[in-house]
């Protein structure tokens, strides 16, 4: 069976890495109608974004809590409770199979889905080496994925270079998320794992994860609205 489709303009998901509740107010005045979809991270529910995130739920915005967590059981699963409670639609825990099945269970009778982050796009192969890990970023991106799916979370969150070999493990049942999504000419920051809308859509991402070149763009509107035309044209 296959999903609902999703609208060009609801894949797009806008992170607010903003400093203040009030400079991600005035960039979500800024795009306007224009997005649907908010991503608040770390910086911003640490600057007091919780009650943001209710108050765009409520108003009929998706919201994508990205907190990563990753910790015992017990700590996982209450926290995932206390998201369900803020109106979100997507939260990420990382990729480890204690944590992945807290979540789930946790988000039972909510609107809720998990997001499994498998590996930063910040990480190659060298950093993951770094870290001890034996497999290279594909191989490790591949092995949490088929986790993920077992243990029955909603969606992975990947690099979009890896998106083309995890619809081709997860199929259609599971939403694929991809940061690292640059126009192109954008600077590519921290990235390393990088693609551009049309190509991370056509590589089989549902929702492509984009900051600093809207929120840092001198028209963040009509940037948002030029990422949503090149999907739209992606989708064919």
């Amino acid at each position: 069976m296959q999903p609902a489709p999703i609208a060009p303009r609801d894949r797009l998901i806008v992170a607010l890495d903003l400093p203040s509740v009030t400079a991600a107010e005035a960039m979500i005045a800024k795009l306007g109608d224009s997005v649907n979809f908010y991503k608040i991270g770390y910086q911003l529910t640490y600057a007091g974004g919780l009650p943001l995130a209710k108050e765009l739920a409520q108003a009929g915005k998706k919201v994508f809590m990205d907190l990563k967590m990753h910790d015992i059981g017990n700590t996982v699963a209450r926290g995932v409770e206390s998201v369900a409670t803020l109106g979100a639609t997507f939260v990420t825990v990382h990729a480890y199979p204690q944590t992945m099945k807290a979540a789930v269970e946790a988000r039972a009778g909510s609107g809720l889905k998990i997001l499994a982050v498998t590996v930063l796009t910040s990480y190659d192969d060298a950093d993951l080496h770094a870290a001890g890990y034996r497999l290279g970023v594909s191989d490790l991106v591949e092995a949490r994925a088929q986790q993920a799916q077992v243990l029955g979370v909603d969606g992975i969150v990947s690099s979009p270079e890896e998106a083309g070999a995890l619809r081709k493990i997860v199929g259609h049942q599971m939403n694929l998320v991809t940061p690292g999504i640059r126009p192109a000419g954008s600077a590519s920051g921290d990235q390393k794992r990088i693609m551009t809308p049309a190509r991370a859509i056509a590589a089989g991402a549902d929702y492509l994860v984009v900051g600093r070149p809207i929120v840092e763009a001198a028209d963040p509107r009509a940037t948002a609205e030029a990422i949503q035309a090149e999907i739209a044209q992606a989708l064919g």
